[in-house]
């Protein structure tokens, strides 16, 4: 190919039918649109373009009918400069095709008719031998057959990405231990964990962690507006949180996905040394550009959306700390240590080391008055020295509590406990 080669994209090829309405239509209800657009689209051709139109040099491994649709969308493949010998248009199948709706916030439905996809085998990773071997990075996502993915997965050496998007419920068993890193959106993250949400860092955090013990090497869960959620298994004790980048107005989410796809393998193939926080923060940008534009492909970045810039740049991020409620003691520790540390002082320890011989109770009673009742304690801690003998013996201090300790009680209580 005369370059080294960036992105290898195995994945869909279909015609996007959108349709844009006030709000999207309920069950029999009809809604009148306000615009309608065709484009090209499916997530593996979406992802590599995104890739290829900031500057990466892509293949894609796909399958197109031969039809009007799809000699289309091949012209359309090589304008963009993505290397389409992998791209194979099959007789009597058609092109595959997407009926979306999206809201005026943004909001979409979509029905989704594979076609041609459905041909796409684990022969057509053996075809494309070449290109997996070159790569410098896959990407995957569910649209295809499973168990091609899967295979595409394990015969790429290089770093690999699965976006688990759109979410499936016959996810093989061991798939998610197959890609370098494995992305996830709240949905998915979810369902993949059995938890009843994914909408704050926090839960992120435990998502990614149990996602991590279910063996995946690495894992992003985009938050949306809060931006991704990040953890590896080489340091499964630090999950970061990449805030997502600004987006002036919403016109339309649904390239977004893809647009942080392919903007983090292009950036992971140009800057590999360089930390998954930078990558991160390269493709929210992208992202956020595509939201603020109508249609898929046509929303993505040119080359001047690209962070070539990103080893003169420092990501911004924060550390989503680990559960706080895994042990409530665990909080007080730093409550029990002020007073360990200000009671055996060398003035006292002598006088607390009598006590402690004879009433092992009293010396986790006398830390916990000095930080209530200070005044109390200060006096209570100087008198017991001359009289030890006299305090340890219960009837006794009973009967002098009506004499001696009453000018004690008129300073601890003050008066209104002394008139009670």
């Amino acid at each position: 190919m005369g370059k080294s080669l960036d992105v290898v994209v195995f994945g869909t090829a279909t015609i996007d039918y959108i349709t844009y309405v006030p709000e999207l239509p309920k069950p029999g209800e009809l809604v009148a649109g306000t615009y309608m657009e065709t484009c090209f689209g499916g997530k593996g051709a979406n992802q590599c373009v995104a890739a290829a139109k900031l500057g990466a040099s892509t293949v894609l491994v796909a399958k197109l009918g031969k039809d009007e649709s799809g000699d289309g969308y091949l012209n359309y493949l090589q304008q963009q400069e993505v290397d389409v010998t992998h791209v194979q248009q099959v007789e009597n199948n058609p092109t595959g095709m997407s009926e979306i709706a999206v809201s005026e916030d943004g909001e979409q439905y979509k029905i989704n008719v594979a076609g041609a996809n459905d041909l796409l085998t684990a022969k057509d990773v053996n075809r494309a031998k070449k290109s997996f071997q070159d790569a410098k990075v896959l990407l995957c996502q569910l649209e295809t057959n499973m168990n091609a993915t899967m295979c595409a997965l394990r015969q790429f050496k290089g770093v690999s990405l699965l976006h688990m998007s759109p979410m499936r419920r016959d996810i093989p068993k061991g798939m998610i231990a197959l890609p370098s890193i494995l992305v996830v959106n709240q949905e998915a993250a979810a369902s993949l964990t059995d938890m009843e949400e994914v909408k704050t860092p926090d839960q992120a955090r435990l998502a990614a962690d149990s996602l991590i013990e279910k063996g995946a090497k690495s894992v992003i869960i985009t938050l949306g507006e809060q931006g991704a959620a990040y953890m590896s298994k080489k340091s499964k004790d630090t999950c970061t949180l990449v805030p997502a980048s600004d987006v002036p107005h919403l016109a339309d989410s649904s390239g977004a996905g893809d647009a942080f796809m392919g903007s983090l393998a292009y950036h992971i193939a140009r800057f590999p040394k360089l930390s998954t926080e930078h990558h991160i923060s390269a493709a929210h940008s992208c992202a956020a550009y595509s939201m603020g534009r109508r249609g898929t492909q046509p929303s993505f970045p040119g080359k001047e959306g690209a962070r070539n810039d990103l080893c003169y740049s420092t990501p911004t991020f924060s550390v989503i700390p680990p559960p706080s409620s895994q042990n409530e003691e665990d909080p007080e520790v730093p409550k029990s240590s002020p007073p360990s540390i200000v009671g055996p002082s060398p003035q006292e320890a002598p006088a607390l080391k009598e006590v402690v011989e004879e009433p092992p109770a009293a010396p986790p009673q006398d830390p916990i008055l000095d930080a209530s009742q200070p005044k109390a304690v200060e006096t209570s801690n100087e008198p017991p020295q001359p009289t030890v003998e006299p305090t340890d013996e219960p009837p006794k201090p009973a009967e002098n509590a009506d004499e001696a300790p009453k000018p004690a009680v008129e300073t601890a209580n003050e008066p209104p406990a002394n008139k009670a």
